[in-house]
């Protein structure tokens, strides 16, 4: 009779897990493009990836690579695409397994990414290759395929080679698993999940994004076959295992590093240590995380396109591989009213003289 009951239990939790994933896939419905332009899809190793393209097709070809996480899109690029448009021909992947890209359930690995960015790159930009802005993870994809593929101008955001917390194989199966590993994945990112890690590892403004985007967040968490490529991130599995700052010291690709000054997942200590082994320009952004180009967008989108410095700048320094660093920003201020102070104490001892 317990045994009943028990087994009874058990069914009544499945079909309501089952009923719930339902339900939530429905409320989710489709996925409408997170950018406005050319809607486009790019077929590889039988997925079709999406991508948005615009601006104009003689200007140079400027490639948007987001970040890896569970609600991962093109849309992370909604701040600064529209004016990257205007000088550049922008293209914004959705990486497989994310956005409105298909999303087979695979083993998704960092090998499948690079691989993957290797070759949409190649798709793009003349003979010295697209510039490429990259997000987190996706920049050491990038990396990976510069080494082999044309790339003419780096901007890297938050540049890292390990995101996830390296779970292993037990919580990329649990993930997997049907009905109980989807269950898992819509509570993991549930509205309330989304608006945690925005305020506290996302963004420095405590209110986080705009409504609009935390619910695309969530609808691009809720469809079909979601969880397969972030249950490979929660695992370790998208961590590469590139040198990465000595890579890009080997490539001869212009590359500039952003930080958000608060973002506490990767400190800015990391930003320096990466900048100095890649012999990279680095620029931290005041009131800003993991998503500079979000919530500095304005500030992002004058240092690319002009080359101008924020006002609230917090360091901008160019690395020397060989050892010596030339700064300049606040850096520079301070050696310039160094070596002021150091001429004046000369010149006064000449004239004790």
């Amino acid at each position: 009779m317990k045994l009943r009951r028990a087994l009874s239990y058990v069914t009544l939790g499945i079909g309501a897990a089952a009923a719930g994933n339902a339900l939530l896939r429905r409320d989710a419905g489709d996925l409408p493009p997170a950018l406005d332009g050319m809607q486009r899809t790019y077929r590889w190793r039988g997925m079709n990836v999406s991508y948005t393209e615009a601006g104009d097709p003689d200007d140079p070809d400027l490639v948007l690579l987001h970040g890896l996480n569970a609600a991962g899109s093109s849309g992370e690029w909604r701040g600064v695409f529209d004016a990257l448009s205007e000088e550049y021909h922008v293209i914004a992947p959705d990486l497989p397994g994310y956005g409105r890209s298909d999303r087979p359930p695979i083993r998704y690995s960092a090998t499948l990414y690079e691989a993957f960015v290797k070759a949409f790159l190649g798709e793009f930009g003349d003979d010295d290759g697209p510039a490429v802005i990259a997000s987190s993870l996706s920049a050491a994809y990038a990396a990976s395929a510069a080494q082999t593929a044309p790339v003419s101008r780096f901007v890297l955001v938050c540049p890292t080679t390990t995101t996830g917390p390296g779970g292993g194989t037990w919580v990329r199966e649990l993930v997997r698993a049907p009905l109980v590993g989807e269950a898992l994945f819509n509570a993991v990112t549930s509205k309330p999940a989304i608006e945690y890690f925005n305020a506290d590892h996302g963004y420095a403004d405590p209110d986080g994004p705009e409504e609009e985007w935390a619910e695309y967040e969530w609808q691009t968490a809720h469809q079909e076959n979601a969880r397969f490529a972030p249950a490979a991130f929660l695992a370790g599995d998208l961590d590469s295992e590139l040198d990465l700052g000595g890579t890009l010291a080997a490539l001869d690709v212009p590359t500039t590093i952003v930080w958000g000054r608060e973002t506490e997942l990767t400190p800015v200590s990391q930003g320096e240590e990466l900048a100095r082994a890649a012999g990279a320009e680095l620029l931290v952004f005041d009131r800003a995380k993991l998503l500079p180009h979000v919530e500095r967008a304005d500030a992002f989108l004058e240092y690319v396109l002009a080359g101008t410095l924020p006002d609230d700048y917090s360091v901008i320094r160019e690395y020397d591989p060989s050892g010596g660093d030339e700064g300049t920003g606040e850096d520079a201020e301070e050696t310039e009213e160094t070596d002021e102070e150091s001429e004046t104490e000369a010149d006064d001892e000449s004239d004790e003289e």
